[in-house]
């Protein structure tokens, strides 16, 4: 399969930024911690109740304490935050909306599945941009035992995992966006995802049906900045793992594209071969994770001068698979660049 009609689409949807992420902070589980970048995350939480009294609740302490360990390092308050931009996985992102409450910050609650931390850095950017505010917070969570719940079985009922499945990520991710110049990278573009849909039916394959909305996005976003993927030191998508990440090689090669070992997936790099988690990670704080870990940090210190993340999100609900629909996907692209 290909992509089709890419160079009729044109610039629809490209947009040019320039807004700073001065600054990101993380909140993981403890079995995220296990993982090869456990060491890079700023706070663990020793069990995943996070000593509250349901999973749901737990992924609000999370995405909540993401927001005031980002604001605590930077010496700021909520009342310092123009605006909150993020999104969970959850009904309604009751997540946000409660963690929102919270912190009492002006609130726009998003939703693109496991795409929100690009969709959220690519609003909160625009909105840095366009000078309509000057301190933005960009933020999502997941958790894996109420993404369970909610969209496929309670882990008490010991349903089989295939192996395409993937495993959500727990954890909570703020990014600090405004027009400082100063912190860890620069948003210079992005691009706004189509909503792709190729007929595939099945929940627990998830990257496959991200695959071409990953492409799709990569590919218009590669043709409004008249670039090829060698132009980027990384691509990061996420989170098509170990299903999805060779279907968007193909893709991407059928379009002329080969960017090798520039395109790494946050689903393959979060956890480890013997975690067991099947294909690869996925959730809305997956990409985030590994940006805020292991990408800005390597933007910061030079080691990488572009990189382009392109989280991708399922767009399904429970309702809808369980009515026969298919599953609609959609990429959001954000470009970042060192700042020199």
């Amino acid at each position: 399969m290909s992509v089709q009609a890419v160079g009729q689409i044109g610039q629809r949807g490209h947009l040019h930024l320039d807004a700073t992420i001065a600054g990101a902070a993380t909140v993981v589980g403890p079995f995220e911690a296990k993982g090869p970048l456990g060491h890079l995350f700023d706070r663990v939480v020793k069990d995943e109740l996070c000593g509250e009294k349901s999973y749901e609740r737990a992924e609000r302490f999370l995405l909540r304490s993401a927001v005031e360990l980002l604001l605590d390092r930077r010496g700021m308050s909520a009342t310092d935050v123009d605006l909150l931009v993020g999104g969970d996985l959850l009904d309604q992102i009751t997540t946000t909306n409660f963690a929102g409450r919270d912190l009492g910050v002006p609130l726009l609650g998003l939703y693109s599945a496991c795409a929100t931390t690009s969709e959220s850095l690519l609003l909160g950017g625009l909105a840095v941009t366009s000078g309509a505010t000057s301190t933005v917070v960009a933020a999502t969570a997941s958790h894996h035992l109420s993404a369970e719940r909610q969209y496929r079985f309670p882990l008490e009922l010991a349903v089989q995992r295939v192996p395409t499945a993937q495993w959500t990520a727990t954890g909570g991710a703020a990014f600090l966006l405004n027009r400082d110049g100063e912190g860890q990278a620069r948003i210079v573009a992005a691009t706004v995802g189509t909503v792709q849909d190729y007929g595939l039916k099945d929940p627990n394959n998830m990257g496959a049906a991200m695959a071409p909305a990953a492409a799709d996005t990569i590919l218009r976003h590669l043709r409004a900045r008249r670039q090829t993927s060698r132009d980027y030191d990384l691509i990061l998508t996420g989170d098509l793992a170990r299903a999805g990440l060779p279907l968007l090689v193909e893709l991407l090669g059928e379009e002329g594209e080969h960017p090798d070992n520039r395109l790494q997936d946050a689903g393959v790099l979060l956890y480890s071969p013997s975690q067991d988690v099947h294909a690869g990670g996925s959730g809305a704080v997956c990409s985030a994770l590994v940006l805020a870990s292991l990408v800005l940090p390597r933007l910061k210190s030079g080691e990488l001068h572009r990189a382009l993340l392109v989280a991708t999100g399922s767009l399904h609900s429970p309702r809808s698979y369980q009515q026969g629909e298919t599953i609609p996907t959609v990429a959001h692209a954000v470009e970042l660049e060192a700042i020199v």
